[in-house]
């Protein structure tokens, strides 16, 4: 295991200290600047499209798949898990304070990379079997013609499939798996991580079976209270230490140049380290640029495209600039980054410091709520991709891989699972980014076509 955990973050560190750096928020910035700062433009448009659709009846559109909201609370069921309590922990880790400069700096430049994603993939969404779908593989042919724009596209389906429905699941379940294992310890309780695993696998594969409608159905329900909840305890524990969030900003904004200057020499932690951490966390947890969320979105009854792109942009803004950043302050607050503790159990720590023994159960179930909604997420996604390759027959074999990788990852180590969640989910976003750059005139001629400047 050390040996392939060796190997990984070896192709990781050329991966995302040079490769992908460059291509996301390269990719990011050329939409910022040819959409206007449309993140900025159009912000409050985006938030009324969104927030005015906002339904838990469970209604289906008729001509899609979901109504407008449900493919928003499918994307952001999506986007907001792991990365937003574990993710953003192995970045304070990782890369110290320093990172989540570098998080936030990529995810203002993913909102407008998002608007592209989301508008293109109803621009080429189509009807298979007897349902709308879209997504990547659809844009990706449609940049590329012939031969290569096929095979670029099966390449993107293959790595999604590896990246969300196997690895990234193995995230998802390892951190649940991890902040129970640290509430049955700290209680003397022997429940080994597997079991959660087992468990969280059975109503995975209940609701597998039941499709996209009970998909929709149930993250449309799941989303609004999880994040109304967790929003609810990170505030507190944020505002029971509120003069220390001066300090806290303190320690991002220099520590984003000089992570020296707040976590001292003998940390290790550089620029590129901070930039590395926070660059590669922020794509786990908004998903801008990765190519996974406009699945969801191209399923919605939008009106046109434009408004579709809006309403993605506003589920990074909730993921990132809200939800990670509650977790990052409540972190920072508490001064918990000098605990020694890592990972899902650093998150735990800051919520203990407030809540005393309630806040490591408290995270714990946060977690599996995130966790659970990003499963079923990012199977729906695979799920979009595994039919493209295989046809239905396929289906099956792939629910029950995601079933079987949702109950491995729940016993290995945290390290290995990130580094191979890392390693694919950057193989995924090559493909996707550069259709993203070459279909530029048409995402421009979208957003003069159907916005009002």
């Amino acid at each position: 295991m050390e040996t392939l955990l060796s190997m990984v973050d070896s192709v990781n560190d050329v991966l995302w200290n040079v490769v992908l750096i460059l291509l996301l928020c390269g990719t990011g910035i050329y939409y910022t600047i040819r959409l206007k700062f449309i993140q900025v433009r159009k912000f409050t448009e985006g938030f009324k499209l969104v927030f005015g659709s906002i339904s838990l009846k469970g209604k289906k559109g008729s001509q899609g798949e979901m109504t407008t909201f449900q493919s928003v609370a499918t994307a952001i069921a999506a986007q907001v898990g792991t990365g937003n309590l574990t993710g953003a922990a192995t970045a304070l880790i990782g890369g110290g304070p320093g990172a989540i400069f570098w998080m936030w700096l990529s995810a203002f430049f993913g909102m407008a990379t998002i608007y592209a994603e989301a508008a293109l993939a109803q621009e080429y969404k189509t009807k298979k079997d007897g349902e709308i779908t879209g997504g990547p593989i659809y844009y990706i042919q449609a940049a590329f013609q012939g031969t290569f724009g096929k095979a670029l596209a099966a390449v993107f389906a293959v790595f999604i499939i590896l990246a969300l429905g196997f690895m990234g699941n193995m995230v998802q379940s390892n951190s649940i798996g991890s902040a129970f294992s640290e509430v049955f310890t700290s209680r003397n309780i022997n429940i080994p991580p597997v079991t959660i695993g087992i468990a969280l696998a059975l109503v995975a594969a209940f609701i597998f079976i039941g499709g996209t409608t009970r998909l929709a159905s149930v993250v449309e329900k799941i989303v609004p209270i999880m994040a109304g909840i967790y929003i609810v305890g990170s505030l507190i524990v944020i505002l029971s230490n509120i003069t220390m969030v001066p300090e806290a900003f303190r320690q991002i904004i220099v520590g984003a140049f000089q992570p020296s200057a707040v976590l001292g020499g003998a940390a290790g932690v550089t620029v590129k380290h901070a930039i590395r951490f926070g660059v590669a966390r922020g794509l786990f947890s908004n998903e801008a640029g990765m190519g996974s969320t406009p699945h969801a979105h191209a399923r919605a009854t939008a009106e046109n495209p434009h408004k579709q792109g809006l309403a993605a942009m506003i589920s990074v803004f909730i993921d990132t600039f809200i939800i990670l950043n509650l977790t990052v302050f409540s972190v920072l607050t508490t001064g918990a980054l000098g605990s020694g503790k890592e990972g899902t159990a650093l998150t735990q720590y800051a919520f203990s410091t407030v809540f005393g023994g309630f806040g490591d159960i408290f995270v714990a179930c946060c977690l599996l709520f995130f966790a659970f909604s990003t499963i079923l997420g990012w199977h729906f996604f695979g799920a979009i991709n595994v039919k493209y390759l295989f046809g239905q027959k396929g289906m099956k074999v792939y629910s029950l891989l995601v079933v079987l990788f949702i109950v491995i990852g729940s016993s290995l180590k945290v390290n290995l699972v990130w580094s191979l969640a890392d390693f694919f989910n950057g193989l995924m976003v090559i493909p996707n980014a550069l259709a993203l750059l070459a279909l530029g005139g048409i995402v421009m001629r979208i957003c003069k076509t159907y916005g009002s400047n």
